[in-house]
């Protein structure tokens, strides 16, 4: 089972972390830490599984990590995960990340976190593998696009109509209109 999701860049700057065992914020915090320190010092031509930390569970937990340019995406997995398994699903991660965002970088994560979050939870529930599958990911991904479109069209409805009104110059309208005199009016009447 997955325990964590955990994307950082290079200086250990959290980019992205989902927890799907309970830790307090501040243990989330050290386990970021303590995975940064252990994953940044290891060699490039090292393999790319170790040992958890001591916080997140020792030596029954692994972190399974990749290193793209400037970011770590590391997966913490108990041991009854596939090492290879996870990381075919980081590079299902981090190509559905590129295809959606078109070469996607450290700013991608931290301007559109909650399209992050979404394709990661196309992939990911409650520490549970759902797909692998890059396009059948992608269509879920342009569903929900589509649904936000639409509901950005019915939400844009009052602020049209808004401007449709003031459009109208009203407050000139009124000033505008020719009305005919009052009392001429009353005289012209006849009951």
């Amino acid at each position: 089972m997955i325990k964590a999701i955990l994307v950082f860049n290079n200086h250990g700057k959290p980019r992205l972390s989902k927890f799907y065992q309970y830790f307090s914020e501040d243990m989330q915090q050290q386990i970021i830490k303590e995975t940064f320190q252990l994953v940044s010092k290891r060699d490039d031509n090292v393999c790319n599984f170790l040992e958890g930390g001591s916080l997140i569970g020792g030596s029954d937990y692994k972190l399974i990590y990749r290193h793209y340019a400037t970011l770590y995406f590391v997966f913490c997995v108990d041991s009854s995960e596939s090492e290879l398994g996870i990381l075919d699903l980081i590079q299902v991660f981090v190509e559905t990340l590129d295809k959606c965002f078109e070469n996607v970088c450290e700013l991608d994560l931290i301007f559109h976190a909650d399209a992050v979050h979404h394709i990661l939870s196309e992939l990911v529930m409650g520490g549970m593998v759902l797909q692998t599958n890059m396009a059948d990911i992608l269509a879920r991904i342009e569903d929900q696009n589509k649904l936000v479109k639409q509901e950005a069209g019915i939400s844009a409805a009052p602020a049209r109509a808004v401007s449709a009104v003031k459009s109208m110059n009203i407050p000139q309208q009124i000033k505008d209109m020719k009305l005919p005199d009052l009392p001429q009016a009353i005289k012209d009447l006849k009951f």
